[in-house]
């Protein structure tokens, strides 16, 4: 199998359906989706279920956490994470992906999206280094290994991507557009860090 797209969800019963269809459309098919509900009190699991069957229920309300129950059971070759609240941009994502991870040497393809409210944002940001965000990347899971997430609730991914990247790896930097970043949606983890 190509691809594992992990999704950690929670109480996502109003926006989780934007990220769903996005994977659901994809014209290359060599994936699985794992959606991890963590602490859904709501429809999550039910609406996820119509998806895939690979539907994980854990009880740690924490994103690191849930991402880490979707690492131990994906089986792709390579890794995506995609939170509940944000989506693919087109249905070909996956083929460009494909064909990107069978032409490099990389351990990890870092890509470009689309930032609500700012426009375009390259793999690297202003400053020079690469997003700390787990979304904006594509991963080989043998580089990943035994790597995971800290219990750290918000920040999770940013200590991932510092292990990660702290291990002598390849990095393939790509200024194509995957993932649109729903940034501030009310009720998300990106607004309540500014509030």
């Amino acid at each position: 199998m190509k691809f594992s797209v992990i999704i950690p969800a929670y109480n996502a019963e109003k926006h989780i359906y934007p990220a769903l269809d996005s994977v659901q459309s994809q014209a290359f098919k060599d994936y699985e989706l794992i959606v991890v509900c963590d602490s859904c009190t709501d429809k999550t699991e039910q609406i996820a279920s119509k998806y895939t069957d690979k539907v994980l229920r854990i009880w740690e309300h924490n994103d690191g956490m849930a991402r880490n129950a979707g690492l131990d059971a994906a089986q792709g070759d390579w890794i995506l994470f995609l939170d509940d609240d944000d989506w693919f941009l087109h249905e070909y994502v996956f083929s460009l992906l494909a064909w990107r991870t069978g032409t490099t040497m990389a351990d990890v393809i870092c890509f470009s999206f689309i930032f609500k409210g700012r426009g375009y944002a390259r793999p690297l940001g202003n400053a020079g280094g690469i997003w700390p965000a787990v979304w904006t990347k594509c991963y080989r899971r043998e580089a990943i290994g035994d790597t995971r997430f800290p219990n750290i609730y918000s920040v999770s991914d940013s200590y991932f991507t510092g292990e990660l990247f702290s291990k002598e790896l390849k990095v393939d930097i790509w200024d194509m557009p995957m993932v649109y970043y729903n940034y501030l949606r009310p009720g998300s983890i990106s607004a309540k860090d500014v509030m």
